[in-house]
């Protein structure tokens, strides 16, 4: 892209997006000179909110779950695949109301992470939001309290509850608690990629103890329960490369072994991992990964002559991601030196996008208006007084582009979109932020009872009483 810089070609901002990318894209487009997005006047909102301002949208997350649930029944029915999928969504991706419920009305399943996890299913069932037939897979290391509420949401009759087993002494918790019949998982404890610090996962049984454990601690055990799902997670993700499919064959042989001698284990749950959109130059091919996943259990089954499992997958960033974006005014510009132009935002990275601080994450930032500006190279400075609260290269490249400020009196509006998970649930949602930076109006999105799209004021921002009130002034 700096070439583009040089070479004589149009320096406008739509020209750089033009001779970059594809542009328009199914999600944005430009309406008059603003950029939408889902076919969202943001400029509208703007104007209605002011910045900085956090929107959900959130008919994308149904968009997903339908993406995801047919590309595995064009797999299914491609490889003539004879287990059924069941698709679930992680509840730490995001835990607000809204966002469970909205991917509730499309026929999911939940995995929770944490004892408190389990108190928002009582809710939800109190909600008749869901019913007692919904599959719960309960991850984590999990402690007394966890334990504990795992068994009381099976004895009160939550029948497909499965508690995926991180440790062997994690059996002796339920061996104790649970009165009715259940199941249960083992997590598979996975090889880290080579340039990872240490070699094998922290999390689930090492894969070498699964035979024995199974056979001294479950195999016709007196207690009613029984081995149901073999699961795996890879940090890396879902990617095609030789690590994934060595990791996933790794545990889809286990479970050919385990089910000569485990008539009843009947699923393999590979987690989550789908990428989620971070640039407009964004390729991957879902369905090929999905076909390619199924076509190798079906082949290792085959080869054993045992039957295919069920497939569950639990989608967190890829559910709930791209149905959020956080909108910022640009306030100032700072020149430091020769070579760096400083736009500062009306806001904070450290604050509300922790992970492009903490991780170094890229999320697709777009200009909301200015396009036909001339664009020069920037970095976005935050306003605390922190030296580490910028934003400097985007996932295509290691710089920021974006548009000159020129003589219009209307501040530059920058956008980072597809933020939706994980964010607030690291900066922690209200409470104190760095430099009591205040997090951000929050908008909603959604349908109403009459299925028309409307937006609404899901959270005003922070106030100043209201962090002096938790510090105890």
């Amino acid at each position: 892209m700096s070439r583009i810089l040089n070479d004589g070609m149009n320096n406008t901002y739509k020209d750089l997006v033009d001779q970059t990318f594809n542009f328009p894209q199914p999600d944005y487009k430009l309406v008059s000179d603003y950029l939408q997005y889902n076919n969202q006047d943001i400029k509208a909102l703007i104007d209605k909110y002011g910045t900085p301002l956090k929107l959900s949208y959130l008919p994308k997350i149904g968009m997903q779950i339908k993406k995801a649930k047919d590309m595995f029944a064009a797999a299914f029915k491609k490889h003539k695949y004879t287990g059924k999928y069941n698709y679930c969504y992680c509840t730490k991706s995001s835990h607000f109301s809204f966002v469970v419920e909205e991917a509730l009305k499309n026929d999911i399943h939940l995995e929770t992470s944490y004892a408190y996890d389990i108190d928002i299913i009582k809710k939800l069932y109190e909600k008749k939001k869901i019913n007692k037939d919904i599959f719960i897979i309960c991850n984590g290391y999990k402690q007394k309290p966890y334990t504990q509420r795992i068994a009381g949401l099976i004895n009160s009759g939550f029948k497909n509850v499965v508690p995926i087993l991180d440790n062997k002494e994690e059996l002796k918790a339920y061996i104790k608690s649970v009165k009715a019949p259940f199941n249960l998982g083992i997590r598979v404890a996975a090889e880290e990629e080579p340039n990872f610090p240490f070699y094998t996962s922290r999390l689930g049984i090492r894969a070498k103890d699964i035979l024995e454990f199974y056979v001294d601690k479950i195999e016709g055990n007196e207690h009613r329960f029984q081995l149901k799902m073999l699961h795996i997670f890879l940090n890396k993700g879902i990617k095609d490369d030789i690590y994934y499919w060595s990791e996933l064959n790794k545990v889809i042989n286990l479970y050919c072994q385990l089910k000569k001698i485990c008539p009843e284990l009947d699923s393999i749950n590979i987690g989550g991992g789908f990428p989620i959109k971070h640039s407009l130059g964004f390729e991957y091919d879902y369905q090929f990964m999905i076909n390619e996943i199924v076509r190798n259990i079906k082949v290792a089954c085959t080869r054993n002559k045992v039957p295919m499992p069920n497939i569950f997958t639990e989608f967190g960033s890829y559910t709930v991601g791209e149905s959020m974006a956080h909108i910022y005014s640009v306030i100032g510009q700072k020149m430091q030196n020769d070579r760096e132009t400083w736009y500062m935002i009306d806001s904070s990275f450290i604050t509300t996008l922790p992970d492009t601080w903490g991780i170094g994450e890229k999320f697709l930032m777009l200009p909301i208006n200015k396009w036909d500006n001339e664009y020069h190279r920037v970095v976005l400075g935050g306003i605390t007084c922190d030296s580490h609260d910028y934003y400097d290269s985007e996932e295509h490249i290691n710089e920021v582009f974006l548009p000159k400020l020129g003589d219009d009196p209307e501040p530059l509006y920058v956008g980072f979109f597809h933020t939706g998970a994980y964010q607030d649930q690291i900066s922690g949602y209200g409470g104190i932020k760095h430099c009591m930076i205040p997090s951000p109006k929050h908008i909603i999105i959604g349908h109403d009872k009459n299925g028309k799209l409307v937006d609404w004021v899901y959270a005003k921002e922070q106030t100043a009483q209201s962090m002096l009130k938790i510090l105890g002034y």
